[in-house]
């Protein structure tokens, strides 16, 4: 079987991130080519470089097209190349129907240029057995169940004389049929010769479908594995790496008692649907508590929600040392202990345009009042303490955010934290865009806070963070606990079953 498409030393650097270091991929013509690993292995912008999204001048590398050099300035390069990539996030126009959307833009028409409703309609119906739907061709895609819609989105690449079809996470939003139905339309197109790439983090479907599994790890090339020839713990180890307990080694921290109890918490979308689920638990001070769980487990809107994001959107009891409590703000929130760093800090934990000073006492500044004003020496003095401790690298204090690096600009948010003495920390992805030595300095920080006594719920993507950085680890899936488990007991198979809701073994 002949490549269709060969990766050569690509590489795309983002500030203080190597997104992709020197990946090397051959794709054979005419397989389904399995991509897996964790969250930040590099999966997404490899898609984005293929896709057009990124395009030739902002990585280096070469891409080769059945061996001839591509270089796509944007996406609609990548589509007239062949090449099409189907989103977690579905783009159909909703209120449009089945054949609109199959052949938006690309509208057959007759010789005075108004589209061919006939054979618009014919052409679809084509597509439409290719795939193995049966649906009216006006049915608007907004009465459609959302795998109903992801086989549009394909009849759509179809349409296009596709030859490589990309699939970003395809199942995520699918039931157990709908996603059966996506993998004999998969064998269908293999078998008329279409080359597919898959990437997901089910790696019990990656085995079923995938002929060959490529495993990125920190934007490597880690290895190319025939799917017969693996299986589910060579790939974990593949995709893990290194033993755990090199990377995070352990330090024995007291645990003390309850600082928060949460009963049958639930968090309700704006169109109030259940998307957190009767939720119990318990922190105790000096704890790391990790959260793990796939994108859409409901662990953010969780804890946002215990944060007082939701104020109106929410159900259940929560205990801070022992008193229960209604938190209906943030503000409410911080003032009764508790500090949230935001899985997005430049959009939600900073102020970029304002100096380190400026964001670090933002939160706290009755802590200055001297004689009805804020005292300006007394805010340096304390805000520089802190600043020495935490090691932020700047030129001075009334430096600007916005030009310090990713993991100097999270310091700060955590400075800002330290500076309000929370009874406990709720960190969302801390380490999440920043380099590994930057990543080992938050680690050590978080370490210190627990030393301190204070009680961390540690949310993250990286099961190798997860399990290296906590004491004891909850798992997530579709806004529901899934396991709790102990990290001197825990088992890596249990926690994938947890977080898939699914049986790997």
């Amino acid at each position: 079987m002949n490549n269709i498409l060969e990766i050569k030393n690509l590489t795309k650097v983002f500030p203080g991130v190597v997104a992709l270091d020197n990946v090397n991929i051959n794709i054979k013509k005419g397989e389904i080519h399995g991509i897996c690993g964790e969250n930040g292995a590099g999966k997404s912008t490899l898609i984005k470089i293929l896709s057009g999204i990124y395009p030739k001048n902002t990585y280096k590398g070469s891409i080769l097209l059945n061996g001839d050099a591509i270089a796509f300035k944007n996406n609609k390069d990548a589509k007239n190349a062949g090449i099409a990539t189907i989103y977690q996030e579905l783009s159909l126009v909703q209120e449009l129907n089945i054949a609109e959307n199959i052949f938006l833009n690309n509208e057959p028409s007759n010789k005075f240029g108004v589209i061919d409703n006939n054979k618009l309609f014919k052409e679809t119906q084509k597509i439409l057995e290719q795939v193995g739907i049966d649906s009216n061709f006006d049915e608007k895609v907004v009465n459609l169940s959302i795998g109903k819609r992801q086989i549009i989105e394909i009849a759509k690449a179809l349409s296009k004389n596709v030859k490589i079809l990309i699939f970003d996470e395809p199942t995520s939003a699918l039931t157990d049929q709908e996603v059966e139905t996506l993998m004999n339309i998969l064998k269908k197109l293999k078998k008329k010769g279409l080359t597919c790439i898959y990437i997901s983090h089910r790696l019990s479907e990656i085995l079923q479908i995938c002929d060959t599994i490529t495993t990125l790890r920190d934007g490597k090339f880690i290895g190319t594995k025939v799917s017969k020839e693996t299986n589910i713990k060579k790939l974990t180890k593949m995709i893990i790496g290194k033993d755990i307990e090199k990377i995070y080694p352990k330090e024995k921290i007291p645990i003390g008692e309850t600082v928060l109890k949460v009963e049958d918490f639930c968090v309700y979308d704006k169109r109030g649907k259940k998307i957190v689920k009767n939720v119990t638990f318990e922190l105790k001070k000096g704890e790391i508590l990790g959260f793990y769980g796939l994108i859409g487990a409901g662990r953010t809107e969780l804890f946002s929600g215990i944060f007082g994001a939701y104020p109106n959107r929410i159900d259940g009891n929560v205990y801070i040392q022992g008193k229960k409590v209604q938190i209906k703000s943030p503000e409410d929130a911080i003032r009764r202990g508790i500090f949230l760093l935001t899985e997005d800090r430049k959009r939600y934990g900073l102020f970029k345009d304002k100096t380190i000073k400026y964001n670090i006492t933002i939160s706290t500044l009755d802590k200055f009042i001297q004689n009805f004003t804020i005292s300006e020496e007394k805010e340096t003095i304390y805000t520089s303490e802190i600043y020495d401790k935490l090691s932020i690298k700047a030129s001075s204090l009334n430096m600007y955010v916005k030009n310090l690096s990713g993991g100097n600009q999270q310091k700060v948010v955590f400075a800002r934290a330290l500076m309000a003495e929370p009874n406990f920390f709720i960190l969302d992805e801390p380490t999440k865009g920043i380099d590994v030595g930057a990543k080992m300095e938050i680690h050590n920080l978080i370490k210190k806070i627990a030393r301190s006594g204070v009680a961390v719920i540690l949310i993250a993507s990286e099961l190798s963070e997860i399990i290296g950085m906590s004491d004891r680890v909850i798992t997530m899936h579709e806004g529901k606990i899934t396991g709790d488990e102990k990290i001197e007991t825990i088992d890596r198979g249990s926690i994938l079953n947890n977080i898939f809701g699914e049986n790997l073994h």
